[in-house]
């Protein structure tokens, strides 16, 4: 079988051969050295539905020579990402952790993304945004935000996620408890008491409920927390267009590290907790209890699609900061960085002002 050209996200501008990049403002590509612009060709967003790939066919390795691409890979010894490169590159720094990386995965074959939502947001605004949210963490460290502030330029990332679609048809067995009250006379203190008690009553029920799932979103990456990563969300996937390498012109795309059997695993588990909730919802009453619940999945397919998220990842004081920002709603996330001395300070003043009102209390008393 062919081996896949290795694929390059750089595109010369016709008039002076300086890189285009994709611009998130005009929508289309700009060359910063002459100010050329050029469309992005091919159809756009109001083009028919984004067509799906069979995922058993994937399993079986059995995916169209078409759906499949070769790509260079730098792995990231300290978190793990692995991040697209253009040929020409040998070595980066880890747009994730800033931990300097030199090691190359070397030409790795992969599912092609199907889909992408291009940036929306400009760095600096992304940058604004990352500063502003710093702004409102009253504990975090002056010197940090100054220095983040200040700092380099963010880092615009497409980073990698699956989407399942899935037929599901389930059967259940369990118990609908419907809430009643009685009156129960007891003696409290030599006297007789009335008192309203619950209760439940159960009554055994079975039925079927069925869903079709349409984009189960899954992250693709190990390389941020996800708790992050979810906090990103939502993402508006109406905005998924057909996957063109033009619109990573000027950004990097990580490789997923998340296989798709990993990906339909945890995608499984956010269907299974929408079933369970169906089922509560079929059963009715006031109170539901699942005896069983079996599923049959069916119809299974899949996107490997890229999202957009600004970067910054910050060495402090001996320490790593990470943020992120959805290039798409400008949502930040990062970890929560503390002020020893604020803390100390709000402390102590927090002492002083329980001080002062228990003397003015006394004061009063005394009075």
């Amino acid at each position: 079988m062919e081996t896949p050209p290795t694929t390059e996200h750089r595109f010369p501008c016709d008039q002076c051969g300086a890189d285009f990049r994709f611009s998130p403002d005009e929508g289309r590509l700009v060359c910063d050295h002459c100010g050329h612009t050029a469309e992005i060709e091919g159809d756009g967003p109001w083009s028919a539905p984004l067509a799906e790939l069979d995922f058993r066919a994937a399993l079986d390795a059995a995916l169209p020579q078409a759906e499949m691409e070769e790509v260079r890979l730098l792995k990231c010894p300290n978190c793990g990402a692995e991040v697209e490169l253009d040929a020409d590159t040998h070595a980066a720094e880890c747009p994730f952790c800033a931990t300097p990386v030199v090691t190359d995965t070397g030409p790795q074959r992969r599912i092609k993304p199907r889909a992408v939502i291009p940036f929306v947001l400009e760095e600096r605004a992304a940058h604004k945004a990352m500063s502003d949210w710093l702004g409102r963490l009253w504990f975090a460290p002056n010197g940090l935000k100054q220095y983040a502030r200040k700092g380099r330029k963010m880092q615009g990332i497409y980073v990698p996620y699956w989407t399942f679609d899935a037929d599901t048809k389930s059967r259940y067995t369990g118990a609908r408890g419907t809430v009643y009250y009685v009156t129960e006379r007891t003696m409290r203190g030599g006297k007789p008491v009335t008192r309203r008690v619950q209760k439940v009553r159960w009554t055994p029920v079975a039925g079927r409920v069925a869903r079709f799932f349409d984009d189960v979103l899954v992250l693709a990456s190990k390389s941020l927390p996800k708790r992050y990563t979810d906090a990103l969300e939502p993402w508006d996937l109406s905005a998924l267009t057909p996957y063109h390498p033009e619109y990573l012109a000027g950004f990097r795309a990580e490789g997923y590290t998340v296989t798709l059997p990993e990906g339909y695993d945890e995608a499984r588990e956010k269907m299974d907790r929408v079933i369970r909730r169906d089922v509560a919802f079929d059963i009715g009453g006031d109170r539901q209890r699942i005896a069983t619940l079996e599923t049959q999945v069916s119809d299974v397919t899949f996107k490997h699609v890229l999202l957009p998220v600004w970067l910054a990842a910050y060495k402090y004081r001996g320490r790593s900061y990470r943020f992120v920002v959805n290039g798409q709603t400008g949502r930040v996330q990062g970890e929560r960085p503390w002020s020893a001395w604020k803390i100390a300070f709000a402390v102590i003043l927090g002492l002083l002002v329980a001080g002062g009102a228990g003397y003015l209390i006394a004061i009063s008393q005394q009075g």
